[in-house]
């Protein structure tokens, strides 16, 4: 299920985690927020963008499931997804272009990415993931817009 860490390296393995769904699936609240995700940078390749939701406790590591989960065709250079009925917190995102619809997030023998990938807050892994505390953001009540732009290269 999990992608294999690159060594001690930057893993993007958690992303994985989004390999077995295909609609949002997303943590209902009568309360209501909505986030718009904005991703930019969006390959011309295709494929499919996986994106995943976590708060402070669910974000560490890479076996951790999401909250909140969606998969969306990838449209180049912008696709646009909105998640209605999540809970207002603090939550942070993970995301990828399934180029190939494997599933999986793509990496070389030697562990580095071969698909785009992003988190929220634009915040780059350095050896691993970026931190929660670098990736989160406040989700209020209503409605809400962040960006995110894909990475090809570390």
């Amino acid at each position: 299920m999990l992608q294999p860490k690159f060594g001690a390296v930057f893993a993007l393995g958690m992303l994985a985690v989004l390999g077995g769904r295909s609609a949002a699936d997303t943590s209902v609240s009568d309360e209501g927020a909505a986030l718009t995700i904005r991703i930019e940078n969006v390959s011309k390749a295709g494929g499919c963008v996986r994106v995943a939701i976590y708060d402070r406790t669910t974000y560490e590591g890479h076996d951790q499931s999401p909250l909140a989960d969606a998969t969306i065709d990838a449209t180049a250079p912008e696709t646009v997804l909105t998640l209605p009925r999540l809970r207002p917190g603090e939550y942070a995102v993970k995301m990828y272009q399934d180029i190939h619809r494997s599933g999986a997030f793509a990496t070389s023998r030697l562990g580095l990415p071969e698909e785009p990938f992003g988190f929220s807050n634009d915040a780059r892994p350095l050896l691993d993931q970026p931190s929660f505390d670098a990736a989160k953001f406040r989700l209020s009540r209503g409605a809400n817009v962040i960006t995110v732009h894909l990475h090809d290269v570390l």
